[in-house]
């Protein structure tokens, strides 16, 4: 997984604060950035202590007065969504006008490489599927890019450097922007016409827990011990995987700009290693929603997250895990997240060429399905079918086992038309062998042979595992295994 310089602490604040008398912004706040519509808007920046500050947008004016620590904040009503260019103007001791700014919808955008990964080319890395046509297709005007730079920070940063891109091939591929990002966004301002601003927030190669605020911590019980900051020790550089690290740097200078919602495709390296992290991860997800949640002031932001894909960690020439079980169990634990209200999961079985390539090079797919999750559930399109079969209960009976799916409305098919793979059944005696598995009457039937009595089936319980079973919309299963332990994830 690719990694990058850091940022210094001390670089970093030198952009948190004031370095005159003038009123200054976040530089969130900018030229062609795009207001979240629907909601109370903050907007906010610092000046000398008791400056009286003024803030006047879509025929609002907001008045502040900037606190002894020099930070002011106004909060804008609710906003009609707007593609006409706009002008936000600050006043204080001097006045900022910034101009091209719409209204829509802003969505954040984070994880790891999968979701950091450009539609053009990166070193290391195959470019994503037909990325000459899609960056020539680039050019949305109505979609805006702010891309948040990889960076580390033991306490959390006020400001960050970098400026808004009016969304345009030459923007995409200078930038190196998400991909996901791009095609999700392409996808909602199709359909709902209105302007997308994408904040983008991702590094390469990193865990959960760096990414995760101390009040995420300390909403799951087990959890509240990685809320406590541990100082480097001796001449030890700190690490992106400590936790909250990069929180600081790059979630936190964002945190509380106003956003519709939050996208997340990240897990491969809390799957990886001596320990991977298996049922915890649920857990960790939980943290990390919880703690978003806490810092946006939104109790009910969606959050959808992409099931890490099909890849050789244990059968490869070097195994990255300790048994073949470890992403199945992964897969496991985000399924579970899937308690937590408003929150999808896009399942991506089918969308990987190349099993030791952990950067599936599919992504225009990855960010349609987010996008389907984003239509169907936060914007309320019923006509739209987000979510694969999801397995719901099986029963025994008479050498069978009879599997019902939940999001199976429209029909359970294969997709090639060939008999359903991937199926496996065990008796008493815990042995899985392969199984032959028909669709019937809107149910999956699976049986095997040699096994007279199966008291547990498995589906795709394998890290290679691409199965063929889909819905009549073209969304593929979810992995499951009905002898799963049964836990439930601290959600608010």
């Amino acid at each position: 997984m690719k990694t990058f310089n850091l940022v210094s602490f001390a670089t970093l604040l030198a952009t948190a604060l004031p370095t005159n008398a003038n009123v200054t912004l976040p530089h969130l706040f900018g030229d062609g950035m795009v207001l979240q519509r629907g909601q109370p808007v903050p907007v906010w920046g610092w000046a000398n202590p008791g400056e009286r500050v003024a803030v006047e947008f879509a025929g609002q004016r907001k008045r502040a007065t900037t606190g002894g620590d020099g930070r002011w904040e106004v909060r804008l009503n609710s906003l009609k969504a707007s593609a006409q260019p706009a002008e936000l103007k600050i006043t204080g001791a001097n006045q900022i006008t910034l101009t091209n700014i719409l209204v829509g919808e802003v969505w954040l955008c984070s994880g790891q490489s999968n979701m950091e990964k450009p539609i053009g080319t990166r070193p290391g890395q195959r470019p994503t599927r037909n990325y000459l046509q899609e960056l020539a297709a680039g050019d949305c005007p109505q979609i805006r890019l702010f891309l948040v730079k990889p960076a580390m920070s033991d306490t959390p940063v006020k400001d960050i450097k970098s400026d808004w891109h009016v969304c345009s091939s030459n923007s995409l591929e200078q930038t190196k922007f998400s991909a996901i990002g791009y095609f999700f966004a392409r996808e909602v301002q199709t359909e709902l016409n209105v302007p997308i601003g994408l904040v983008e927030s991702s590094w390469g190669g990193t865990r959960i827990e760096p990414w995760t605020p101390p009040v995420g911590f300390d909403s799951v019980p087990k959890l509240k011990d990685l809320a406590i900051p541990k100082a480097p020790t001796g001449t030890n550089k700190p690490a992106n995987t400590q936790p909250m690290i990069i929180y600081n740097a790059m979630i936190a200078p964002v945190a509380g700009f106003a956003i519709r919602g939050a996208l997340w495709y990240q897990g491969e390296s809390n799957c990886m290693g001596e320990h991977p992290d298996g049922a915890i991860y649920t857990d960790k997800l939980a943290a990390l929603i919880n703690g978003w949640r806490e810092v946006w002031r939104q109790k009910r932001l969606p959050f959808y997250f992409v099931e890490i894909a099909p890849f050789h960690y244990f059968e490869s020439k070097t195994p990255r895990v300790p048994t073949a079980d470890a992403l199945p169990e992964f897969w496991e634990a985000q399924t579970r997240a899937l308690k937590i209200f408003d929150t999808g999961m896009a399942v991506v079985t089918d969308l990987v060429e190349n099993l030791n390539d952990i950067h599936p090079t599919q992504k225009k797919e990855v960010g349609q399905r987010l996008a389907k999750l984003a239509l169907a559930k936060t914007y309320g399109n019923k006509s739209v079918v987000c979510e694969g079969p999801m397995f719901q209960s099986v029963k025994f009976a008479k050498g069978r086992a009879i599997l019902t799916f939940a999001h199976a409305e429209d029909g359970l098919v294969s997709q090639d038309g060939q008999p359903l793979t991937w199926f496996t059944v065990a008796g008493a005696d815990g042995k899985f062998v392969e199984a032959e598995a028909k669709i019937e009457g809107g149910q999956v039937v699976v049986q095997a042979a040699s096994v007279a009595e199966p008291k547990a089936v498995r589906f795709a319980w394998n890290e290679g595992a691409q199965p063929n079973l889909f819905n009549g919309a073209g969304l593929p299963a979810n992995p499951f295994r009905s002898d799963a332990p049964s836990t439930t994830p601290r959600g608010h």
